[in-house]
């Protein structure tokens, strides 16, 4: 089985480097930042840029391009100018995602800072009414789950659940996140508790809304809450449980991004896919 395996990947030196980049690490998808993300403001991104990007893409051996948004966007935030200052900062993300052809964008749902999960969800959703409506409909945002730190939303597939009710699933779906699911109490190092998870997903989202994962083995223990990603089998997830994963055959087209550590010259990029497919051919 061939997976559209990838990682994140750097756009030092402008946007179209990052297929090089990608191909040379073995990926046959990839996700990068569309600007830098943790800076609010960004460069606008030229047509001749974007017609750049959109060749080496096509000249390339690259599949699936996600984007992931920007770290300081919170639509959690009670604070109301960094409620304001997040949604506009996404909306123009998902237009950069636009100009470039990109049509999944990676966004963390957002941390309430103690004022309630209800109310934080509400905030959420508030911004997604606008945001949804003031953006093309080229572009699906993947609620990313969480691992549940601190005041973080999206640790319980509940949350998740309560954001996209109602919203049509081409613009929303869900980047499932398998560090951040062990770590919030979600079992995925054995066959049981794979099982468990999913089915807890299905019933309250159904598994057709994951759009794509991110494959990251967990540092801490299911159920830490604590968000520490750590290569492929050195972790709580471990080889067996990436091992179910890569054989489930409904996520075959799905693609599979690694956000683990690089290592000296991306080396453990190259180690941790080179893995994930073994993993795959069992």
């Amino acid at each position: 089985m061939k997976h559209w395996l990838g990682a994140h990947v750097s756009i030092a030196g402008g946007l179209p480097k990052a297929f090089a980049r990608a191909e040379d690490v073995g990926c046959r998808a990839m996700q990068i930042f569309t600007k830098n993300a943790n800076r609010w403001k960004a460069r606008p991104i030229s047509v001749d840029e974007a017609r750049a990007f959109q060749l080496a893409w096509a000249e390339s051996s690259i599949g699936p391009v996600l984007a992931h948004n920007s770290y300081l966007i919170n639509l959690a935030s009670p604070k109301n100018s960094l409620w304001i200052k997040s949604k506009e900062a996404l909306i123009d993300e998902i237009r950069r995602c636009d100009l470039l052809g990109i049509s999944m964008l990676v966004i963390h749902p957002g941390a309430h800072l103690g004022t309630g999960e209800r109310p934080g969800l509400d905030r959420i959703r508030r911004a997604l009414d606008e945001i949804l409506h003031e953006t093309p409909d080229t572009v699906q945002l993947l609620l990313e789950n969480t691992a549940g730190q601190g005041s973080c939303l999206g640790a319980e597939f509940a949350h998740l659940a309560a954001l996209m009710e109602g919203y049509d699933p081409k613009r929303l779906g869900v980047c499932l996140d398998t560090c951040h699911a062990q770590a919030a109490g979600y079992e995925l190092s054995h066959e049981a508790g794979y099982a468990s998870t999913l089915a807890e997903f299905d019933s309250l989202i159904g598994v057709k809304h994951i759009k794509a994962f991110h494959v990251n083995d967990s540092l801490k223990s299911c159920g830490s809450r604590i968000d520490r990603h750590t290569h492929i089998g050195q972790g709580t997830i471990g080889t067996a449980g990436f091992a179910i994963l890569m054989n489930d055959l409904q996520f075959i087209d799905r693609p599979m991004i690694l956000e683990t550590p690089k290592g000296e010259a991306e080396h453990m990029d190259r180690v941790n896919l080179k893995l994930l497919n073994a993993l795959a051919d069992r």
